[in-house]
């Protein structure tokens, strides 16, 4: 895996215009999707708010806000599974961000690349991935999302 992009952070100013083009919900937050530079895998998604976003925008590592923890969650800060900006794309209805991400290790705290790892087969939903690390390895301790 390749380190962070070399790009340049975006400046201040084109930073305030991706935010404002943001349709935030009534909580403050968005969804982004994270996908796999270069395959294009859907690898998670989670909520932002504004502040995650600039802190992503101007650092090229991906933040999240956990609305469990009512805070920033810097993907990877616990973990060391770093997500790398590569784009961040707003949709057409400003209401759904996509991060175009250099992923290192897994996505998932289950320790699957992906969080999309359940599927129906034989009309029952089960795993159609298995974990690549045990979470107790990336965590210290069983971890529960």
């Amino acid at each position: 895996m390749t380190t962070a992009p070399s790009s340049p952070a975006p400046s201040p100013e084109a930073r305030a215009q991706f935010l404002a083009a943001i349709r935030f919900n009534r909580d403050g937050l968005v969804p982004v999707i994270a996908q796999a530079q270069g395959s294009g895998e859907v690898l998670m998604m989670a909520w932002a708010n504004a502040e995650a976003l600039e802190e992503t925008l101007a650092t090229g590592r991906v933040v999240y806000f956990s609305r469990s923890r009512n805070a920033l969650w810097r993907k990877g800060e616990t973990s060391g599974q770093v997500q790398h900006l590569v784009d961040l794309r707003l949709d057409c209805d400003g209401d759904t961000v996509l991060a175009v991400v250099e992923q290192k290790g897994v996505a998932c705290h289950t320790g699957r690349r992906s969080c999309f790892f359940q599927a129906l087969r034989e009309d029952q939903l089960v795993p159609i991935t298995a974990p690549e690390v045990e979470p107790e390895a990336l965590y210290g301790h069983a971890h529960g999302h």
